[in-house]
């Protein structure tokens, strides 16, 4: 009873707290209705991906472990605490300080049961919540295995440290924490009821209060013990700071190692003298107190001053002497934890000696010369194979390759047609166009990589939009001879093109109860209705309530667009759905589409995602952030960025996700089958989640691929670790680095990787490849070329090594010899000074002991709706460079420079002299030169062209394939007479 001036105050009667009570239950609903909703969305999501066994082994593990952590330290604390208050003393000597705390004894005392457990329930809850974030821990702990590769120091299985030691590592803070906590509220249960005093006459604190305390402070004593031996391990991970590699150096094995050994002994034995002083002998806080001083003390001397003595006056001197063998430790361990020891190292004799004659003639060379940038492309694709303005192919396109019906490798530059949500128009944006009719994209646009056709157009060969692939073809072949291929290229077919999941596509979309815009043609649009298995159906009431509320849509429940028959497509793109059906796995930055004839269902259209089991502890193995190593010109371009994170010191391409466009069909192939990471995770989820490696559909396996981000991250680490000799890796002189991206050096951004299908010294036939060149540190020829591919069914890392004396230039200084040779550097401005000029990727191709540089050179007029056109290409041999405006011409400028000796292009673009006739000749007399015609006027032949780009753009616009072909001749005429009145301009 409440009382106020010596009157009690009415109490609430019971409609006012059944009130009281249903609005807190209302405001609680509110609360935890997010929460709900999304927990009820995932159930259904992962039983239509079909992991359903992911999400609720996750959800149970990560419910476990907040039930046991939290209900664990709750009782702890709250055992204590009720503990210290049970043997409080019942009479308390006057003073000052006692009548001081009265007031809030006065106040606890009355309920301290319930403050107690309300204090053990907020710290079981933050444990709990702590904990629940270990998961991926626990479940290591508990399915890890072997590696079968000790550590050279201790020789404990490197399982030990991924598997075992993080979780033991966060169970020993749960410990601390629990005897911090429970020291720390005895001690002022103790205080507040008397048991522990500061004030008055006799004992400071009672028998039980020092026997309860004594016991606590020896616990932590003792876990302090069994954190120096888990020290002793953890120096196999931690950074050894005068080398900054990782693993126990000398300094590490010779005092640390020692130290941490006694100090594990002293914690002990303190332990035991703390309960020995503080109850048996002595029995006051006063002894076990110096011998916590001596521990502290020894931790100071063993663990800080004696190592820093040892590091300072014995290592330091001759560091690398003393260190030469954990040198050796670290390169060992690192090139085993990222898969590095297989590399194949070969000697490039890297002559700059004069192109040899055989460029001209080396089919397989020109066949490797990828004119197709996919980085620059993008806005090309879109604007000739838009079709409507909502279509788009994204910031970047991918590179893949096929196999032709003679068994010959063609590499293409493809990308998806999909629905791009920011292109729709304001009409358009309407809720039941955005996420109803306009709810697919259609088609997998490729052109082969080495074709380019009118005036610098890639050949498309699918992807159209017609009633057929036929007529598709048919109609590309407008145009006359000049948008014809110079080969045959096979068409990638596909039985389903339609593209419902795709990287452009983040928006859900309602499906399969309306008709839907399918395709433009020439007689109409085509509807099309959804009819795969991919989506949750969405008809009923309570699912359309569910998502309502989800995506905070009413439409859910008043639009007619859902209904019996509907499902909800959400989370389309293919790279959140791996994440989220293995969210133990990291996923590769670029996942790529490919036409895969898959058993029972045709030739379809299936993202490919690769995805890497990592750790953070492997002994003496370097640790990465996956984040800095990934990074270059590339990411966030149409490559997604890893997240920031820990370093990794451990990676594996373990597993080949795909992920079906139509349908969203999520399939976990399993690639590296003695990893022993993926086979933990396994483990912990039932053992069926992969698709066992020899079942692996064999139309899928040869479009698998060498993965970007595994080959970023060993690229980074070979430009040190392929140096095995520890003396060599001190001194640091051979260590290469990634040059910046050759067109803006100043930008910091490193030049990505490539892929080529190329044919390198020492490889049987063409590969398809990832290929990067790296240079000496701080200098800018040419150190090594490194290649990744996909080879009978492993991943084969090669580097072809320049000599160190090399003349031979890399990227970036190439690039700049290249733009500024004479005459070239002439033609590029005049270029410059009305069109847009991008390069494209800067290819090293080595060949006969030299290296032949290649760049495609991108030309953009001003015109409206402009699209870069590969109009030029820069090649570079030896000490020759030309400005060709194709491949052809490029190999044979430089075969002739060779053979003469001088650049075809003379300087400052002059004449050549004329040769001096042979002694005792007089010069035969010139003819005058023949009347020609007047140079075609420069400004009506522009004006020209500029109006046959704008009828093309309309022509594709409209669908209409008879004045798509008369636009095209019409360009193609334009763009002659354009070539020629530029010409006789000069």
């Amino acid at each position: 009873m409440v009382v106020r001036d010596g009157r009690p105050l009415p109490g609430l009667s019971r409609r006012a707290k059944v009130t009281i009570g249903v609005v807190v239950g209302v405001i609680v609903l509110f609360m935890l209705l997010g929460t709900i909703v999304d927990l009820w969305t995932d159930v259904l999501w992962y039983r239509e991906v079909g992991f359903t066994e992911v999400f609720t082994r996750m959800l149970f593990t990560r419910f476990g472990l907040f039930l046991v952590v939290g209900l664990g330290m709750a009782l702890i604390v709250g055992l204590n605490l009720w503990l210290a208050y049970r043997l409080r003393p019942l009479l308390r000597p006057h003073s000052p300080e006692q009548a001081s705390l009265e007031r809030y004894r006065m106040v606890l005392t009355p309920r301290i049961v319930l403050w107690i457990v309300l204090l053990s329930v907020l710290v079981g809850l933050f444990a709990g919540l702590t904990a629940q974030g270990r998961w991926e821990e626990w479940m290591l702990f508990r399915n890890g295995g072997s590696f079968g590769y000790d550590d050279p120091q201790l020789g404990v299985d490197a399982g030990f440290y991924v598997f075992q030691y993080p979780f033991y590592r966060f169970l020993l803070g749960v410990g601390f924490a629990a005897a911090v906590l429970s020291l720390l509220g005895a001690l002022s249960m103790y205080y507040l009821y008397g048991a522990v005093r500061l004030q008055g006459l006799g004992d400071r604190i009672s028998t039980a209060a020092r026997a309860h305390l004594s016991i606590l402070v020896a616990l932590f004593v003792l876990l302090k013990a069994v954190a120096y031996w888990l020290d002793q391990r953890g120096l196999m991970v931690e950074l050894n700071e005068p080398l900054q590699l990782y693993g126990a150096g000398a300094t590490g094995v010779n005092a640390l190692l020692p130290a941490k050994e006694m100090l594990m002994w002293i914690s002990v034995m303190v332990a035991i003298a703390i309960l020995v002083f503080a109850n048996a002998v002595f029995r006051n806080v006063t002894y076990p107190g110096m011998a916590l001083g001596l521990l502290v003390l020894a931790a100071i001397v063993l663990g800080g001053v004696y190592p820093w003595a040892v590091q300072t006056f014995d290592v330091n001197p001759t560091l690398r002497d003393k260190e030469e063998q954990y040198i050796s430790r670290s390169i060992e361990a690192t090139r085993y934890a990222f898969d590095l020891e297989d590399t194949e190292m070969t000697p490039y004799p890297g002559r700059g000696d004069a192109p040899p004659p055989e460029l001209t003639e080396d089919e397989t060379l020109q066949d490797s010369i990828r004119l197709l940038d996919p980085e620059v492309l993008p806005q090309t694709y879109t604007q000739l194979q838009q079709v409507r303005g909502f279509y788009g192919f994204g910031e970047k396109l991918d590179v893949v390759r096929y196999q032709g019906e003679d068994d010959q490798l063609t590499d293409y530059v493809v990308g998806l047609r999909q629905i791009s949500d920011a292109d729709l128009t304001d009409q358009q944006q309407q809720w039941q166009n955005r996420h109803s009719y306009y709810s697919h994209g259609y088609g997998l646009v490729g052109a082969p990589a080495s074709q380019i056709v009118c005036n610098g157009r890639p050949f498309f060969s699918s992807g159209f939009l017609g009633t057929s692939e036929e007529e598709g073809a048919e109609e590309e072949q407008v145009g006359g001879d000049q948008c014809r291929a110079s080969a045959d290229v096979p068409e990638l077919r596909t039985d389903q093109p339609r593209v419902y999941y795709g990287d452009q596509m983040s928006e859900y979309a309602v499906v399969g109860g309306r008709d839907e815009f399918d395709r433009p043609t020439a007689s109409g649009d085509d509807t099309y209705r959804y009819t795969g298995s991919g989506g949750v159906d969405v008809g009923s009431f309570g699912r359309k309530l569910l998502y309502a509320i989800k995506f905070r849509e009413s439409n859910f429940v008043l639009s007619e667009v859902v209904n019996p028959e509907s499902k909800v497509l959400y989370d389309r793109d293919p790279r959140q759905r791996v994440e989220k059906v293995a969210p133990f796995l990291t996923v590769d930055g670029d996942p790529y589409p490919a036409v895969v004839d898959m058993p029972g269902q045709g030739r379809r259209i299936v993202w490919i995602v690769d995805a890497y089991t990592t750790a953070g502890a492997f002994p003496y193995s370097q640790q990465v952030n996956l984040q800095s190593a990934t990074e270059d010109a590339q990411v966030g371009e149409g490559t997604v960025a890893q997240l920031e994170q820990d370093n990794v010191s451990y990676i594996r391409n373990s597993v080949k996700a795909t992920v079906d466009a139509y349908d969203g069909t999520v399939n976990l192939y399993e690639f590296d089958e003695t990893d022993p990471v993926l086979q933990a995770w396994s483990s912990a989820f039932g053992g069926d989640i992969l698709v066992p490696k020899e079942e692996t559909p064999e139309a899928l396996i040869p479009h698998f691929r060498y993965p970007q981000d595994l080959f970023k991250v060993q690229r980074d680490l070979l430009q040190r670790f392929y140096v095995q000799e520890a003396n060599e890796f001190f001194a640091g002189t051979d260590f290469w680095e990634v040059p910046n991206t050759p067109a803006n050096p100043d930008s910091a951004l490193s030049q990505p990787p490539y892929y080529l299908n190329a044919q390198f010294p020492g490889q049987e036939q063409s590969t398809f490849q990832l290929t990067s060149a790296v240079s000496p540190v701080d200098r800018l020829n040419l150190a090594a070329l490194v290649s990744g591919a996909y080879v009978d069914g492993e991943l084969k890392l090669q580097a072809w090594q320049l000599p160190e004396d090399t003349r031979i230039p890399g990227p970036v200084q190439v690039h700049q010899d290249m733009t500024n040779a004479d005459g070239v550097r002439q033609d590029i401005t005049l270029l410059e000074g009305s069109a847009r000029v991008t390069y494209g990727n800067l290819l090293s191709l080595p060949y006969q002991d030299g290296m032949l540089y290649i760049e495609p050179v991108y030309i953009q007029t001003t015109a409206t709706d402009a699209f870069p056109l590969m109009q030029r290409v820069l090649m570079s041999y030896g000490q020759y460079v030309t400005l060709a405006t194709s491949v052809e011409e490029g190999l044979a400028n430089l075969v002739e420079q060779g053979q003469t000796g001088q650049p075809t292009l003379p300087p400052d673009g002059e004449e050549p002299p004329a040769e001096p006739p042979p002694d005792g000749q007089t010069p035969a007399p010139t003819e005058p030169p023949p009347t020609e015609a007047p140079p075609p006027d420069l400004a009506a032949a522009q004006a020209r062209m500029d109006a046959a780009e704008a009828e093309l753009a309309d022509a594709y616009e409209s669908g209409d394939f008879g004045r798509l072909a008369d636009a095209l001749e019409e360009w193609s005429e334009a763009r002659a007479e354009l070539d020629a009145a530029q010409a006789a301009g000069g």
